[in-house]
């Protein structure tokens, strides 16, 4: 069957995730946490350093609550090599512990007619299993190609988030790995577009691109030291959409503009200028 708009609700199995100290060390090497220097960002990249409590970074959020795609198996058939991810929101609600278990529960909140495609809305809910407690909420949209024209409506259109006409007030680069997507693989993402090569060439890419959420993470990264002094207590939300693949090896600019208070714009480049992430958000403490 085609893609079901009458799936607009439903919900699907809640899945359990449970990490350790090392994973939330993995998950930060894997976004190039300490590659410039490897004394710095030790609080996410060590458990053990002399006066340093180990943390875990806000971005490690839409790694631990993958499991509300369990939603999208009630959408209906579609070939899975012509899904896009769009875009990535999730908003903490406490600081993500460097261990835990959540139980994330995903609803498919919205699906539009793109005409040559379709859009899906995910929202997961995930809450800390032992105190039932919410630790962050993700907004995920997929675009589906070819599975528009279904006459749904359409849905949200046009640019927003659109930064200033001014120099931005913070502009961070960093240097990604030749080896970057096999090094974030290792926090979940196994899909083969980012480590094999026939694979990648299917999908029309000369070599393995880098994880859509990898980039995400190098943003979330810049955002947080930009903005927040590096604390994550002070970062509280995060949203952006994704425009361009980008390849391991590339550097990312971050350039980001201050909005009003505890509010920011941003917007990531590639190594040759073009927008790979934009339209982004961030609220912060």
């Amino acid at each position: 069957m085609p893609i079901n708009p009458d799936a607009v609700g439903s919900v699907g199995a809640p899945f359990r995730h449970a990490w350790t100290s090392k994973d939330s060390i993995l998950y930060a090497l894997g976004v190039g946490a300490g590659a410039v220097d490897p004394l710095d960002e030790l609080a996410f990249t060590t458990e053990n350093s002399n006066g340093i409590d180990q943390q875990a970074l806000p971005t490690m959020a839409v790694v631990l609550g993958m499991g509300g795609g369990a939603a999208m198996a009630g959408i209906g058939s579609f070939n899975p090599a012509m899904l896009v991810h769009g875009a990535q929101a999730f908003t903490l609600h406490r600081p993500i512990p460097v261990s835990g278990e959540v139980e994330t529960t995903g609803e498919v909140t919205a699906i539009w007619d793109k005409g040559k495609g379709a859009v899906v809305e995910v929202t997961s809910t995930s809450v800390d299993v032992a105190s039932g407690d919410p630790v962050f909420t993700n907004v995920m949209s997929a675009f589906i190609r070819g599975e528009g024209g279904f006459g749904g409506e359409r849905g949200p259109s046009g640019p927003h988030n659109v930064a200033p006409e001014r120099e931005p007030d913070h502009v961070v680069t960093y240097p990604t790995r030749t080896d970057q997507a096999l090094l974030y693989r290792l926090s979940g993402d196994r899909n083969p577009l980012h480590s094999d090569p026939t694979f990648a060439a299917l999908g029309g890419f000369d070599r393995p691109i880098l994880h859509g959420l990898c980039t995400y993470g190098f943003t979330g990264r810049a955002l947080l030291h930009s903005l927040c002094d590096g604390d994550p207590a002070r970062f509280t939300s995060m949203d952006g959409r994704f425009s361009s693949p980008v390849l391991p090896g590339e550097e990312l600019t971050v350039s980001i503009w201050r909005t009003g208070d505890g509010e920011a714009l941003f917007r990531t480049a590639g190594g040759d200028g073009r927008t790979v992430l934009d339209s982004g958000r961030v609220t912060f403490a």
